[in-house]
């Protein structure tokens, strides 16, 4: 199915310049009429604009305290998609930098990960350069479109640091291409706009995330001058970013509530499409607690490389981990004797290991991975319980 969207999307554009072709003008001379007629930002307000819409989606609280949440929300989505499809959009010359971090959120991103996004494109040949350092885990991966796409995000070339050559001291080189090159190699696509690169802490405060740097093969030195095309479709993609992403997960949030303070799976399928790691089984749900209850979550952990679980506003922000215990991992968690946990979401603290905080919210969504399951383990649901505090 996605094939034969690529290809219908393929002949729209073939379809498209045979129309300018007979009108005489290029895509460039588009560009440049929209630029200079002001077209280009009236439309990126128009689409941020609506990507307001996503506030009142169904279901979506409306008081003045998860409203104001959205709101900041929507800015910083605003925020991180003209920093990732302006400042630093052009391929030629990719910059690897943290798009989601502690005041860039969506899509329950997740506090025990340090991400790093640069946007690349499938007609270009790159070299990875970094050095390992102490994070628990690393991870490449290559994708296709972005959320503001019909296509959605969908999964390219993986490697993880299991098939990682690196030299004694730590450092190591990826190729991204499309045919296989050298000892590491990431693939790419013609589709390919993105490279991600995950590191998992399982202490965020005492391991060093690695340094990666990426460099285009093509041989130049220096970038071009600023096109009106790039400008042009750079503020289109942001603000269609924008209005995607935050419509995606407010259609997530809203199909939650039906398994509100439950742990049901969520299905890959899904996940993998929003750009989710195909290594990690996610439980996604949604929360709502009186003042005076709890949820607690019981489980005995398969055999697997981590796990964690985190809380989240309603617009699937993680809440805010700099400040506030939000997040419990399989390092950080006190088990009991029989090797299962128990986490307790709470408003206030109950005295009892795992608290999680709710950070003053009442309600919001919530997510329970594992992680690379080892061979012959399964994947287990949490168990949930809503308890009264006495």
């Amino acid at each position: 199915m996605r094939k034969l969207l690529f290809l219908f999307l393929k002949l729209l554009k073939t379809l498209r310049r045979l129309i300018l072709a007979i009108k005489g003008k290029t895509e460039d001379d588009i560009h440049a009429d929209r630029v200079t007629s002001g077209k280009s930002w009236e439309e990126f307000c128009d689409n941020l604009k609506s990507a307001g819409g996503s506030l009142m989606y169904p279901g979506a609280p409306r008081d003045a305290f998860n409203q104001a949440e959205g709101l900041r929300y929507l800015s910083r989505l605003t925020r991180g998609g003209l920093e990732a499809f302006v400042e630093y959009c052009d391929p030629a010359f990719p910059v690897l930098r943290r798009m989601a971090h502690e005041t860039v959120k969506l899509g329950a991103d997740n506090p025990d990960n340090y991400y790093f996004n640069a946007q690349i494109s499938g007609k270009y040949r790159y070299l990875l350069r970094g050095k390992r350092n102490t994070v628990n885990y690393i991870g490449f991966f290559t994708q296709n479109g972005n959320y503001g796409t019909t296509g959605g995000m969908s999964p390219c070339g993986i490697l993880e640091h299991t098939g990682l050559q690196m030299e004694a001291d730590g450092s190591f080189e990826i190729i991204l291409s499309p045919q296989p090159s050298g000892k590491n190699w990431l693939k790419t696509e013609p589709a390919t706009t993105m490279l991600m690169v995950r590191q998992t802490f399982l202490n965020r405060f005492a391991e060093t995330p690695a340094e990666v740097v990426i460099v285009n093969l093509d041989g130049r030195t220096a970038p071009d001058p600023v096109t009106p095309a790039m400008i042009d479709e750079g503020l289109k993609t942001a603000s269609m970013f924008v209005a995607g992403a935050s419509y995606l997960f407010a259609r997530w949030a809203n199909g939650f509530q039906k398994h509100t303070n439950r742990l049901p799976l969520f299905d890959p399928d899904v996940s993998n499409a929003a750009g989710g790691d195909t290594n990690i089984i996610y439980y996604h749900s949604y929360w709502k607690l009186s003042d005076n209850e709890a949820l607690v979550i019981t489980v005995k952990p398969p055999d697997c490389d981590s796990w964690n679980f985190q809380l989240n506003n309603y617009w699937m922000e993680s809440l805010d981990y700099r400040y506030f215990t939000i997040c419990v991992n399989k390092a950080s968690a006190m088990y009991e004797a029989d090797g299962s946990v128990k986490v307790i979401v709470a408003h206030t603290d109950p005295g009892v290991p795992n608290w999680i905080n709710t950070c003053g919210h009442r309600e919001g969504t919530m997510l329970w991975r594992w992680y690379r399951l080892k061979p012959g383990e399964t994947a287990v649901e949490p168990g949930c319980m809503v308890r009264k505090i006495e």
